[in-house]
C-alpha cells in the first residue's frame, strides 16, 4: 500500500485545513489508519486513528473536538479536518496504515506504513 497526504499549508490561530491522505496499492477498507504528526525535535504523536471494521475512532487529548478523521472509501481517501489550529500543531503530518481489524493504533510504532507527510505551520 502506498500513502500520500496532502493538504498542509501556512494558517493563521483559529483557522482550518483538511489534509487529505490518497491510498493506492490497496483500498482504505482494507488497513486501520492514522494520522501521525512531528514537531521538529519531537517524537511522532499520532493525533487519531481510525480502525477498519468497528468504526472506532481515537483522539489524542491534544486535538480532541478540534480535529475530525474519515474516509471515502469510493475515493480510496482517508481526511483529516482540522478546525482551531494553534501553534502547537505545527508539524510534518503523515497518514500511516496498520493491518488491525477491530482496533487502531494511538502508538506510532505501531503502524507498518507510512507516506510522505505534508507540512502544517500555523502562525500567532
Amino acid at each position: 500500500v502506498q500513502l500520500q497526504a496532502s493538504g498542509g499549508g501556512f494558517v493563521h490561530s483559529g483557522e482550518s485545513l483538511r489534509l487529505s491522505c490518497l491510498v493506492s496499492g490497496s483500498t482504505v477498507s482494507d488497513y486501520a489508519f492514522g494520522w501521525i504528526r512531528q514537531a521538529p525535535g519531537e517524537e511522532r504523536e499520532v493525533v487519531s486513528c481510525m480502525s477498519r471494521y468497528s468504526g472506532l475512532i481515537e483522539y489524542a487529548n491534544s486535538v480532541a473536538g478540534r480535529f475530525k478523521i474519515s474516509r471515502d472509501n469510493a475515493k480510496n481517501l482517508v481526511y483529516l479536518d482540522m478546525s482551531q489550529l494553534q501553534p502547537e500543531d505545527t508539524a510534518v503530518y503523515f497518514c500511516a496504515a496498520v493491518d488491525f481489524s477491530h482496533h487502531c493504533a494511538m502508538t506510532a510504532r505501531l503502524y507498518d506504513y507510512y507516506g510522505r507527510g505534508t507540512q502544517v505551520t500555523v502562525s500567532s
